[in-house]
């Protein structure tokens, strides 16, 4: 574990240095981040201003549900994202074999190699998000939702980075996955709003099959003391089989990979 934790680190000094080089080029990329952060919660303020309540949630408790979104977009957008995008550009021009042969397990490679430090500010974004609705609601939040909250948001993140890492395994047979890519993007736009907003059968495939109540709306649950503890392990649960699945995949695409001179 150390080992990799310090890999980790080489790679984001590496992502940080590479940013230095192009100041412009990441003062502007910080500036957007603010911008969208701002975005993202306009649609929810809006809503606000006509109605009390959406879906049984009331301003301050939808709030924390779009600093949930905000927080795990940097993630995305910051690490997962330009990772995918770079492996899927390794795949094409062939040179997926540099990071294979290296001594460290590829996925975590693959997983780690693009960053982009100056999504750092989705992430202050999602803070304060998450301060204003905690101040709103003006109620205290306990030792023991915060750590339940941790741990959603910890298995939100393995399960977007499980879809993205099955976007990459399919590249290995079609290659071109911008589209696929892009259409996950765009599907995680709607975590943005609790989960009891969706009705029939997207209420079912935003819960098991595209999970984004589990990534955004039962963090915001477990915070405000309302996630039994049946949907809580259920989550867990569910991270653990994306986590599963993806590896599975991803361990049978590597292995049925030919490389650029096969």
């Amino acid at each position: 574990m150390s080992r990799y934790l310090r890999l980790l680190g080489v790679q984001l000094r590496a992502s940080l240095a590479q940013a230095a080089q192009y100041r412009v080029d990441f003062l502007l990329g910080a500036l957007l981040s603010v911008f969208w952060s701002g975005a993202a919660v306009t649609p929810l303020l809006v809503v606000y201003t006509r109605r009390p309540t959406l879906g049984g949630w009331t301003r301050p408790e939808a709030l924390l549900v779009v600093a949930f979104f905000t927080l795990l977009k940097g993630v995305i957008q910051g690490a997962i994202e330009p990772s995918v995008t770079n492996t899927v550009e390794h795949l094409r021009k062939g040179t997926l074999d540099f990071l294979l042969l290296k001594p460290a397990d590829a996925e975590f490679l693959v997983s780690t190699t693009r960053l982009q430090p100056w999504r750092a500010t989705d992430l202050a974004g999602g803070m304060v998000l998450l301060a204003w609705a905690l101040h709103d609601l003006a109620r205290p939040v306990t030792l023991a939702a915060m750590g339940a909250a941790l741990c959603l948001v910890g298995a939100a993140t393995a399960i977007l980075h499980s879809l993205w890492i099955l976007v990459v395994a399919l590249a290995f047979v079609t290659v071109k996955v911008d589209n696929l890519a892009f259409l996950l993007g765009s599907i995680y736009d709607a975590a943005r709003w609790p989960a009891t907003v969706w009705r029939g059968a997207l209420a079912w495939v935003f819960t098991l099959v595209i999970p984004l109540a589990v990534m955004t709306t039962y963090p915001a649950l477990a915070l405000l003391g309302r996630l039994d503890l049946a949907h809580g392990l259920g989550a867990l649960a569910l991270a653990a089989a994306f986590v599963t699945v993806a590896r599975l995949v991803w361990t049978r695409s590597i292995r049925n990979y030919t490389s650029a001179g096969g």
